[in-house]
Formats: C-alpha cells, sequence, structure tokens
C-alpha cells in the first residue's frame, strides 16, 4: 500500500512544485482583486453620499451668497460652501427683483 503511494508521490514530483506555484499566485491574485473589487465599491459609496451631502449645500440658492472666491457668504464666510453651511441659520432665498 505505502509503496504504490511513494510511488505515485514520486512520479508526481516533478510536477507538484509548477502547480503549487500556479496555485499560489492565483490565491495571491484572487485575493487581490477581491481587495480591489472592495475598495472600488467602498469608494463608490462614499462618493455616491457624497454628492448627496454636497447637493443639500445651500448657498448658491441665498441672497447673501456672492460667488465670488474672495469673499463667498457676507454673513458667515467662514462656513460658506461647506457641510456646515447645510443648516445655515441665516440662510435666505434670493429674490429675484424683477417679480412683483
Amino acid at each position: 500500500m505505502f509503496q504504490l503511494l511513494y510511488f505515485i508521490l514520486h512520479a508526481l514530483d516533478p510536477f507538484l512544485v509548477p502547480i503549487c506555484f500556479v496555485c499560489a499566485w492565483m490565491l495571491v491574485l484572487m485575493v487581490a482583486w477581491s481587495l480591489w473589487r472592495a475598495v472600488r465599491s467602498g469608494v463608490a459609496i462614499f462618493r455616491a453620499a457624497w454628492a448627496q451631502m454636497m447637493h443639500q449645500i445651500p448657498c448658491t440658492g441665498c441672497q447673501f451668497f456672492t460667488n465670488d472666491y474672495r469673499l463667498k457668504c457676507t454673513v458667515r464666510p467662514q462656513i460658506a460652501n461647506t457641510e456646515r453651511a447645510i443648516a445655515c441659520s441665516d440662510y435666505s432665498a434670493k429674490q429675484n427683483p424683477f417679480s412683483l
């Protein structure tokens, strides 16, 4: 019994090193691919959440927003166009001067 096993192992000996080499690299590549997909998925979710949050910033519709890079807001310039501006207590919607 053991002589047959010994014979089979020695017959496969020249092929075991290349097979193990390929299997090890396949395992490394599968782990790397899995990590890449997880990171890519996480970045996509983060970008979607970030974009959704940025669309909630009301500064461009405020009458105090100047659209000038030196002074973006005349009331609260330190929080203009940031996440803290979402709940700005001084927000006042722009009024059309041509409407009655």
